[in-house]
């Protein structure tokens, strides 16, 4: 071969190899086009590092997003595992409406922002935060349960410590106010309730073998199927749901969800201990916080997601009754509230307790601008707004008794506590004894009767909306 020959064969390898060197470029680039096109995803500008798995008890959910409509669940996995995070629940009754745990210990804060910046794909991004019951104020010491002799009239329940449960019956003792009560007596003329109302206690669980309690428990029947949730699993939720660990089982350790059930629907005329406003009802727990008394907007909306779930099986949940709260908005949380109402669930709040306007200082849940909410503040046994309540004449709608109220507690024993805590039941059980008698009532209609047919307090006017306390037997037609 000449030298000319060798030069050109040189030539053309070297033509040869930098075209397949532009071609293998080419070919990375469009597998690189392909996967954002499919993926129609945009990831967090700085990738995080790798991070073990946690198993679900070692780690909760830290935001609470919600995307765009057309968003798929399949895309929604893609982008939370490129950002190394963990879906930990969907929320069925809100569409696009997820919880996400952060794997790499990144402040929720952040975590939030990261995915409120995929705008074209999130609606919201927000942090979950802590709830509590608030300020109320409770008697630490439990009552003399000495059985007091009651006046003798026949349309008294015969439970013994009826005497000491002013709110219902007010006779003007222990510097009470006569008649400053919900007129149950009356009311109770009409309905005592029906095992056909379900009310859901939106709290910390309730002792559900309370000797009081244990007869009006709902329990799930036969032919609705047990509680199924895709990321979740399966609950043998017989007795209710526990949001706080993920079980069936929603046993109070707290103490505050059993007293608001009691208010609600200790049984009546038993000869134990007192009577609920309803004697007869189906209280479904619905724990979703612990021992403590704290608990997060993540597992309040999961509780909320669970007693949809059962409305929408045939189980006739009415209304929902929520004793706690928090001055941070959640966006999350009033949709899933407002998913409620859109199945029929009334949803009462309470007020809170730290005296303050909430016109001004918003407090949630009971702030949420919604057709099924009803935000409850707190009278005492004189009918005075009791001085820890909240109050505000355009966000606070009406007052219940809320200061020294028996009810039931763990154990079969019972207290006295004191807190718009308190009051919320009320209002919750009024609900349940019009739906006994008036079944067909729609939110607006039974939203509306509790709100117009209350007595007119002096002290109420200029700090709720209505400017009257919570009247049991007018809310019947009595």
């Amino acid at each position: 071969m000449n030298r000319n020959n060798i030069w050109i064969h040189i030539g053309l390898a070297v033509v040869l190899i930098t075209m397949a060197g532009i071609l293998g470029q080419i070919q990375r680039w469009k597998t690189s086009l392909r996967s954002v096109t499919e993926t129609k995803e945009v990831i967090k500008t700085a990738p995080k590092p790798a991070s073990l798995n946690r198993s679900k008890k070692d780690s909760d959910p830290e935001v609470m997003v919600r995307f765009r409509p057309g968003v798929s669940l399949s895309q929604i996995k893609k982008i939370i595992l490129r950002n190394n995070d963990r879906l930990d629940d969907e929320t069925e009754s809100v569409s696009g409406l997820v919880s996400i745990d952060d794997l790499d210990s990144v402040d929720a804060e952040t975590v939030a922002k990261q995915y409120a910046n995929l705008k074209d794909l999130v609606e919201y991004a927000e942090p979950v935060f802590e709830v509590s019951h608030g300020e109320q104020i409770q008697d630490p010491s439990y009552l003399d349960l000495a059985r007091r002799e009651l006046e003798s009239d026949e349309d008294l329940p015969n439970d013994p410590q009826f005497a000491d449960q002013w709110a219902l019956n007010n006779l003007g003792r222990d510097g009470g106010k006569e008649r400053a009560d919900i007129d149950a007596i009356k009311a109770w003329l009409k309905s005592k309730g029906s095992q056909e109302v379900v009310v859901a206690v939106l709290d910390s669980g309730v002792d559900y073998n309370h000797p009081d309690l244990v007869a009006n428990m709902w329990t799930r029947p036969d032919n609705i199927p047990q509680y199924t949730d895709d990321e979740l699993g399966s609950f043998n939720d017989i007795q209710g749901f526990d949001a706080d660990v993920n079980a069936g089982d929603p046993m109070d350790d707290n103490g505050h969800g059993t007293h608001c059930a009691g208010i609600i629907g200790a049984e009546g005329n038993n000869n134990e201990g007192i009577a609920g406003i309803n004697w007869n009802v189906q209280i479904m727990p619905l724990k979703f916080m612990g021992r403590g008394g704290f608990g997060t907007t993540a597992n309040a909306i999961e509780a909320i997601n669970y007693a949809i779930d059962r409305k929408q099986k045939g189980v006739n949940v009415r209304v929902i009754s929520a004793s706690w709260g928090s001055t941070s908005k959640s966006r999350a949380l009033e949709d899933a509230i407002r998913a409620a109402g859109e199945q029929g669930i009334l949803f009462v709040a309470a007020a809170g307790n730290a005296s303050t306007n909430n016109d001004s200082r918003p407090h949630y849940p009971s702030n949420y601008n919604l057709p099924n909410v009803i935000s409850v503040a707190a009278t005492d046994k004189t009918d005075a707004l009791a001085s820890f309540s909240n109050f505000g004449i355009k966000t606070v709608h009406i007052a219940a008794p809320g200061r020294d109220i028996l009810s039931t507690w763990l154990g079969g024993d019972y207290r006295e506590a004191s807190g718009t805590s308190m009051a919320t039941p009320y209002v919750a059980g009024v609900a349940a004894l019009i739906l006994a008698s008036e079944p067909d009532l729609t939110v607006e209609q039974l939203r509306e009767r509790l709100l117009k047919s209350v007595d007119k307090i002096d002290s109420l006017a200029g700090k709720v909306e209505n400017g009257g306390r919570l009247n049991a037997s007018k809310a019947l037609g009595n």
